[in-house]
């Protein structure tokens, strides 16, 4: 429960467009394929594999949000607008992680084991960015808007454009 009233505070503390939680709770996406991931996972991580995957693909339905049920995911995890976002089973998303419409935490192989990225506290990833394969993105990065990413981002580092140049960000220049 503290999980999911952190969550909404941090959607509230985002979206400058979230009126009150309320509104949060019953018209956002992003909110409701999260709250239903945390059931999602616990099937998951009870072998209940089978039911998992069934309900993934009731979020999917519901909100146009695929996150499989074996991703782990921290507190504090916004998806803005949502819709087309992909994340995969292996991937890692630490907390208080931003995320706009379009992106994929996507996998390079289909080899088993750890196959995507892992995504480290405080990142902001914009709308349409791909971060594909088993890579981390640093503490507090950002991935500007339709980059792909192929490549690890380190700690505070912007990464931008096809493929992804990566550069310090302004605190550190």
């Amino acid at each position: 429960m503290r999980s999911i009233l952190y969550d909404l505070k941090r959607y509230k503390a985002i979206d400058p467009a979230a009126r009150s939680l309320l509104e949060i709770i019953l018209l956002y996406p992003g909110f409701h394929a999260r709250l239903l991931h945390y059931f999602n996972h616990f099937l998951y991580n009870h072998k209940l594999y089978f039911l998992a995957r069934l309900f993934s693909q009731f979020t999917r339905w519901l909100t146009g949000i695929e996150i499989h049920p074996g991703a782990q995911i921290g507190k504090g995890f916004v998806i803005d607008h949502g819709m087309g976002v992909v994340i995969g089973e292996t991937t890692i998303v630490k907390n208080d992680v931003t995320i706009f419409h379009q992106v994929t935490l996507g996998g390079r192989t289909s080899e088993k084991g750890k196959r995507h990225p892992t995504i480290e506290d405080g990142v902001m990833i914009g709308a349409g960015a791909k971060i594909l394969g088993n890579i981390t993105i640093g503490k507090n990065a950002k991935i500007g808007a339709n980059a792909i990413v192929l490549k690890d981002v380190p700690e505070e580092y912007i990464a931008v454009g096809i493929p992804a140049n990566i550069f310090p960000s302004k605190k550190e220049a």
